[in-house]
């Protein structure tokens, strides 16, 4: 499913522009302090060629997720190997019906479930929270 998000190669885009081009940025605002507060991750501003500018949250060469700002929204790019999707599995009593149906019906592939989680509400944001917790234990925080 294609979104107009941040595509051009020719120069990295600024805070500002990525806000501008979210339009409504709380719940990005939000995530972000939960990423960088909770693992103490600095993002990394890459380009992931068709997929445009995304901020990479990882450490020590393993990836937490990737946050793709688009026109009026984002998506969280959360990959889960096989023990962490039977965690996230375990917990879905406590992700919301958007989530837990993306989680049930995404695919299991040889290195992973790639759940590509369009935010389009406050209940996305506590479900993604609980997916992290599940990959990766944080340091401190809710």
């Amino acid at each position: 499913m294609p979104y107009d998000r941040i595509i051009s190669k020719d120069r990295q885009p600024t805070d500002a522009e990525i806000l501008e081009t979210i339009g409504n940025a709380k719940h990005w605002l939000d995530l972000r302090d939960y990423l960088e507060s909770a693992y103490g991750f600095a993002p990394e501003l890459f380009n992931g060629g068709k997929h445009g500018w995304a901020l990479r949250y990882r450490k020590s060469g393993k990836t937490l997720c990737n946050l793709i700002p688009e026109k009026g929204a984002f998506t969280v790019l959360i990959v889960l190997g096989k023990k962490e999707v039977e965690k996230a599995l375990s917990i879905t009593d406590k992700l919301n019906a958007n989530v837990r149906q993306l989680l049930e019906d995404t695919e299991q592939l040889h290195d992973g479930r790639w759940l590509w989680i369009r935010v389009r509400r406050q209940g996305d944001i506590k479900s993604i929270k609980e997916l992290l917790k599940a990959k990766r234990k944080p340091l401190s925080g809710p």
